[in-house]
C-alpha cells in the first residue's frame, strides 16, 4: 500500500512508532542503545520521547511531535506520544507471541544483507520486506494482514539488532522507509482510532 497524497513526506509517525515498539519489547538486548538513534538525529522529531528511568521504563516530556518545515519545527497535533506508545505496547506484546515463528535463516539473511555495505538502502528495503511477507503468509488468519506486516518489520527490526547491534541506526532507518512506503496509511488509521 503507498503512502496516500495528503502525506507530507514525514516519516516521524514511523520512526515514533518502531522506536517505542523497540523500547516497549521483551528481548530487546540493545535497549541502552536506543537513546543512541536520539543523538544520531534519527528521532530529531520525537521531542516527546527522552529518556528512560532506573527500571528501564521509557519517559517522556508529554509534550507532542513535531517535524523540521522549511527549518521551523512544525508541531502534529494529531499525532500524540501517549496514543504512540500505547499502541506500540500492544503490537510489542503481539510480537512476542510472534517471536517464535521467526526461522533464525531469516534473521541471518536480513544480517548479512545489511552487513553489505555495497548494498543500496533500496535493495535492503526490497529483501527487508520480502522477509516480511514471507512471514505474514504463516502468521495466523485472525490477525489482520497489515498489523501482522507492521509487527513483523519491527520484530525483524529487534532481532537483526539483537543479533548485530552495531546495524542499529541502518536496520532502524530501513525499517522506517519499509513502514513509510508500505504502511504509513495503515499508521494513521491506527492513531485515528
Amino acid at each position: 500500500m503507498e503512502r496516500d497524497i495528503y502525506s507530507d513526506g514525514s516519516d516521524h509517525m514511523e520512526r515514533m512508532l518502531l522506536f517505542a515498539f523497540l523500547a516497549e519489547s521483551s528481548g530487546c538486548e540493545f535497549r541502552e542503545q536506543l537513546p543512541f538513534l536520539q543523538s544520531r538525529g534519527l528521532l530529531c522529531a520525537v521531542k516527546g520521547v527522552q529518556s528512560y528511568d532506573s527500571d528501564g521504563e521509557l519517559q517522556t516530556d508529554g509534550n507532542r511531535s513535531g517535524h523540521l518545515q522549511n527549518g521551523e519545527l512544525v508541531l502534529d497535533p494529531e499525532v500524540n506520544e501517549e496514543i504512540v506508545r500505547t499502541i506500540a505496547a500492544q503490537l510489542a506484546e503481539i510480537g512476542d507471541q510472534l517471536d517464535k515463528q521467526i526461522k533464525a535463516k531469516v534473521v541471518n539473511d536480513l544480517v548479512q544483507h545489511f552487513l553489505n555495505e555495497n548494498l543500496p538502502r533500496e535493495e535492503i528495503t526490497r529483501c527487508l520486506s520480502q522477509a516480511v511477507e514471507g512471514l505474514a503468509r504463516a502468521v495466523p488468519s485472525d490477525l489482520e494482514q497489515e498489523k501482522a506486516m507492521l509487527v513483523l518489520a519491527m520484530l525483524l527490526t529487534k532481532k537483526v539488532a539483537n543479533q548485530v547491534p552495531s546495524l542499529l541506526q541502518r536496520v532502524f532507518s530501513t525499517t522506517v522507509n519499509y513502514i513509510s512506503q508500505h504502511l504509513h496509511n495503515y499508521i494513521v488509521r491506527m492513531l485515528r482510532e
